[in-house]
């Protein structure tokens, strides 16, 4: 094996390409074919949006887990360590496990180059096939059409969100950004829309593939019905005095209305109750999702890098208003639309502190 930890591994793999982004499938999908020629072998849903992917996921993941099934989760990035990444049955895969995933990935690939994305997705995909799952759920890393997750057809393919983000890759409205994101979309095979006015290109593009397409607000909806309960229903089932999910947010019931209706859509092969549903949404666990730390001085943590996800954190903020003042420690890549976070945000804010990375 050309590496024997999981350091050494990674920082080989940011050398190995010429560019750290290259979207396209041929290479990552002959890699794939070459170690493994025979179908994926799990039930697979894939996660594309622009906001609330790693919400849905962790929510998908919670309730699954609960409801008794083995699931594998790949997502990107990663926090503080890679092994988040990659999680089978709720725990996050070793380093042995991961070198040893690219260690295969290496050999399979001759000479093909590989992205840093592309190595770290073969390698996810390689550890499910190898650990015997029930449902593997794949987060998208960009768009969705030319991303290396779609390397594998999906069983439910869910869009949480179109908004303005990666222009430079996905184009710079939000047809064309949704066009690419319904890249994960396969004819005849269930697809879910969690966006609250879904962009006509999408629809039209599952229209054409004839992918029996749930949109929200049209197809399944839900309500609120209390102090921390709320209704889900679609025309075929619906669940009551369901709790609020453990993630603070305004999105978040939004996030998982979506992902109870992929819950739906799985329901010919995977029973999840009532009970699975509301241990799953008070379990799940994400971090920088309007992530409160208490102390004297409290902290919120969030991830928000675009407008539609800074509009969310404002909306949070002033549904959770400080007695004293509100000081924003700030950093943002220069391809993002760092003008139009910070109006969104000035309004909420008494002081920012700008740092680089």
């Amino acid at each position: 094996m050309r590496f024997q930890n999981l350091s050494d591994w990674l920082d080989w793999q940011t050398q190995l390409h010429p560019s750290s982004i290259e979207l396209g499938l041929d290479r990552v999908a002959a890699v794939w074919r070459h170690l493994y020629p025979h179908p994926f072998p799990t039930t697979v849903v894939t996660v594309a949006g622009t906001n609330g992917k790693g919400s849905c996921v962790a929510m998908l993941e919670a309730i699954l887990c609960a409801a008794g099934y083995r699931v594998g989760c790949y997502t990107s990035p990663h926090l503080l360590r890679y092994n988040e990444r990659i999680r089978v049955d709720g725990e996050e895969a070793s380093d042995a496990a991961i070198c040893q995933a690219f260690g295969r990935i290496d050999q399979a690939r001759g000479e093909t180059s590989l992205t840093y994305f592309e190595f770290g997705t073969l390698a996810a995909l390689d550890i499910f096939t190898r650990s015997e799952l029930d449902i593997v759920v794949l987060e998208v890393g960009l768009g969705g059409r030319l991303d290396a997750t779609n390397i594998i057809n999906p069983d439910v393919a869910l869009i949480t969100s179109v908004a303005l983000d990666h222009t430079d890759w996905l184009g710079d409205d939000l047809e064309q950004i949704a066009l690419e994101k319904a890249g994960i979309l396969r004819a005849n095979r269930p697809a879910v829309s969690g966006c609250v006015n879904s962009p006509l290109s999408l629809l039209q593009y599952a229209a054409k593939l004839n992918t029996p397409l749930a949109v929200a607000g049209d197809d399944f909806g839900f309500e609120i019905t209390g102090p921390g309960e709320w209704f889900w229903h679609n025309a075929e089932q619906h669940f009551e005095n369901l709790p609020f999910p453990a993630l603070a947010g305004s999105c978040q019931l939004q996030n998982a209305a979506a992902a109870l209706q992929v819950i739906s859509l799985l329901s010919d092969r995977m029973d999840v109750n009532h009970e699975a549903i509301s241990q799953g949404l008070q379990n799940i666990e994400l971090a920088g999702r309007f992530q409160v730390i208490p102390g004297p001085v409290e902290l919120i943590l969030d991830v928000a890098h675009n407008p539609a996800a800074a509009q969310g954190l404002a909306d949070s903020l002033q549904n959770s208003p400080c007695q004293g003042r509100t000081l924003v420690l700030f950093a943002m890549l220069a391809d993002k639309d760092v003008a139009a976070v910070v109006k969104i945000l000035a309004p909420h804010v008494d002081g920012w502190f700008l740092a680089t990375l």
